[in-house]
């Protein structure tokens, strides 16, 4: 993997054998993706095979949101064939200043 300031590239190779104790950071990625794309993650990742998973107390039934001071960000989380934890990501406006997490189509209902 390298650094880039705003941007991360993600490196992969194959092994045979891999001795690395479970860390988050190693064990799971984040990638970002279009609000669009995320309003229709669940649907495109059970097509492809993958179910979504509960994280930071939801449901997986559609993309929550985490709000921040001036954004937040919206996301899903699943696991790969692996067992990695990796999430879609979105950043997105927090022009009311929210403070609560809550289900995308719930934020944008209170922020129309």
């Amino acid at each position: 993997m390298w650094i880039v300031k705003d941007k991360n590239w993600l490196g992969l190779w194959k092994t045979d054998k891999v001795e690395l104790e479970y860390h988050p950071l190693i064990r799971h990625k984040a990638f970002q993706v279009s609000l669009e794309g995320l309003k229709n993650s669940v649907s495109w990742l059970k097509n492809k095979g993958y179910k979504p998973r509960e994280a930071f107390g939801f449901e997986p039934i559609e993309p929550f949101v985490m709000p921040h001071k001036d954004y937040a960000h919206a996301k899903i989380h699943f696991n790969d064939a692996d067992g990695n934890s990796l999430e879609f990501i979105c950043k997105i406006d927090n022009p009311k200043k929210l403070t609560e997490r809550m289900f995308l189509s719930e934020w944008e209902e209170i922020n129309k």
